[in-house]
C-alpha cells in the first residue's frame, strides 16, 4: 500500500507541474513562500524564511527534501548557499528548474527518494523541508536526515501537526477527495515525530501555529485578514498550543 501511494503521489505532481509548465511565469512575476499564502496563514512559513536566512550561511551545502516546483526554494536560494532541490516528482524539478533558471548559479536539483537519499555519507550542512515530511516512511526519512547531514549541520522544517481534530477531519475529507493518499495521513507528524527529528542535535527548538486557525477565514470575511493573523497569532502566544497547533517550525543545531 505505501509503495502504491508513492508512485500515486509522483504520477500526481508530474502531471500537476506539466499543466502549469504552460503557464510558466519567471521568478519575479510570482510569488513564492509565505507570500502565496492568506495573510493568516503565513506566520510559521515567515518564521521559517527568517530562521533559513539567521541560520544558512554562503559557505553552506543545503538539501531541500520535498522541493516540489520550488515555493520555499527561493529562501535557501536566498542565503547565497548551494542549493540541492530533491524529488521525487521529474516534471515537478524540471518546472522548478524553469522557473528559476535565471537565478540558478547556486542550484541542483535531483529526483530522489527521501526514503532513500541518492548522496553520500555527510553531504550537507543543512537540510530543509517545507511540508514534505508525510510523504515518506518516518523512520526512514529521519535515517536518511541523519546520515546525509555533517557534524555540526542543521535541521530547519516546517510541517503541519496532527493532534488537533479539526484538521485531521479536514485531510480525511481531502484523501475521500482523491487529492492525498492513505499513507500521508498516517505519516501526519505528531509530537512524537518531532522528539525523533530531534534525536542527535545538540540543540532543539519547536514553535507552534494556528491553533485557531480555521475559524480566521470567517474572521477575515467579518473583519480583515490582517486583523485574523493578529488574532491568530496572539491565541498562539497566550496558550500552549502544543497539541492544537497546525504547523510546527522546529531548528536543530549541532548534529552529533
Amino acid at each position: 500500500m505505501m509503495e502504491q501511494d508513492k508512485l500515486i503521489e509522483r504520477a500526481r505532481y508530474d502531471v500537476r507541474a506539466q499543466l502549469q509548465m504552460a503557464g510558466l511565469s519567471m521568478i519575479d512575476e510570482v510569488p513564492l513562500g509565505s507570500k502565496t499564502m492568506a495573510v493568516f496563514l503565513q506566520s510559521p512559513y515567515v518564521w521559517y524564511e527568517q530562521k533559513i536566512s539567521k541560520w544558512i550561511q554562503p559557505s553552506h551545502r543545503v538539501l531541500e527534501l520535498g522541493a516540489g516546483t520550488g515555493l520555499h526554494t527561493w529562501a535557501l536560494l536566498q542565503t547565497g548557499a548551494l542549493v540541492t532541490a530533491s524529488d521525487i516528482s521529474p516534471n515537478s524539478l524540471s518546472l522548478l528548474k524553469l522557473q528559476f533558471k535565471n537565478v540558478s548559479g547556486n542550484l541542483k536539483t535531483e529526483v530522489a527518494d527521501m526514503e532513500n537519499l541518492p548522496f553520500d555519507d555527510s553531504s550537507f550542512d543543512v537540510i530543509a523541508s517545507a511540508g514534505s515530511l508525510s510523504y515518506g516512511d518516518p523512520y526512514l526519512v529521519d535515517s536518511e536526515i541523519r546520515r546525509v547531514l555533517r557534524p555540526g549541520g542543521k535541521l530547519i522544517c516546517v510541517d503541519s501537526l496532527n493532534h488537533n481534530p479539526v484538521y485531521r477531519m479536514n485531510r480525511w475529507l481531502h484523501y475521500l477527495r482523491g487529492n492525498r493518499s492513505m499513507s500521508t495521513l498516517k505519516r501526519m507528524p505528531n509530537l512524537a515525530r518531532i522528539r525523533a527529528l530531534g534525536e542527535g542535535f545538540s540543540s532543539v527548538n519547536v514553535r507552534y501555529f494556528g491553533a485557531l486557525s480555521f475559524a480566521m477565514p470567517v474572521v477575515a470575511r467579518l473583519l480583515d485578514e490582517n486583523t485574523a493573523k493578529a488574532a491568530s497569532d496572539r491565541i498562539d502566544q497566550l496558550l500552549d498550543v502544543r497539541r492544537l497547533a497546525f504547523k510546527f517550525v522546529i531548528v536543530a543545531h549541532d548534529f552529533a
